[in-house]
């Protein structure tokens, strides 16, 4: 799915460094289209979660920019930040004394002056319901499930009533199901998307485009079947990547094999 609007987030050359100095990021370039979805790949170490603490400002890039629409995200506030732009993370420590509905409500709060309490239930109520989570509503974070947990850390994100969704590894602690339900949810919110992803198997269905890191460096920027073909997947991955046909539905079927 090419753009042809002008892209809802946009980067530029962007370098990001760590506190002490050494280089994380170099020249990292892309645009994200509203409704699209971008998942980010690459092996452990690879600057991922740091490019979304840049996306997000929270650690401003050492070079390049991040435009959201035609401003660049240094000139907006925090809040103002929060309200186009929710980030799912799987480093969220909230306190495990709130119930659900509680923790889930707080994503309200870059609206708060904007949104009378009813409009905010109102979307908590919505997002609990189409997280499934309704049924917890009054249960405590801290008896959750892992996979329950990380239902609950999407539906806040989505209760900022974002126009750009990132993910952290969303599909961590859910089982094969669980995944596959989370991220036909996120695409069916008809919202853009950005997600670090650490399964490849999932990039194909969920994404439009994939960005590829490897050492803090971009290494492709394209459509799936490009991005994920053998002669990029074995140098970044050291796993071989093929295709074979579904014996059911005959269509094709992407594959990923440890060489021996």
């Amino acid at each position: 799915m090419w753009q042809t609007m002008p892209p809802l987030l946009r980067v530029e050359h962007l370098n990001a460094v760590h506190t002490a100095g050494q280089r994380v990021l170099t020249d990292i370039h892309f645009s994200v289209g509203s409704r699209e979805c971008l998942a980010i790949v690459g092996p452990n170490g690879s600057g991922k979660s740091t490019l979304l603490r840049a996306l997000l400002h929270d650690s401003p890039p050492a070079g390049g920019c991040v435009w959201l629409g035609d401003k660049p995200l240094a000139q907006l506030s925090r809040q103002q930040r929060a309200r186009h732009m929710a980030l799912m993370s799987q480093h969220d420590t909230p306190s495990l004394s709130l119930t659900v509905e509680e923790y889930v409500s707080l994503g309200c709060l870059p609206h708060a002056d904007a949104l009378s309490p009813a409009v905010q239930q109102d979307t908590v109520t919505h997002v609990l319901e189409e997280t499934g989570l309704s049924p917890l509503r009054q249960r405590r974070l801290a008896v959750l499930s892992g996979g329950e947990r990380q239902r609950a850390f999407l539906a806040r994100a989505l209760a900022q009533r974002p126009e750009i969704l990132l993910l952290d590894e969303p599909t961590n602690h859910l089982d094969p199901r669980g995944r596959a339900a989370l991220l036909a949810l996120v695409r069916q919110r008809g919202i853009a998307v950005v997600a670090v992803l650490h399964d490849l198997s999932l990039v194909e269905a969920f994404a439009d485009r994939v960005l590829v890191l490897c050492q803090g460096r971009q290494v492709c920027w394209d459509v799936p079947a490009r991005a994920l073909a053998n002669e990029t997947v074995y140098p970044v991955f050291g796993v071989h990547s093929f295709t074979v046909s579904h014996p059911q539905t005959g269509l094709p079927l992407r594959l990923f094999d440890v060489p021996a």
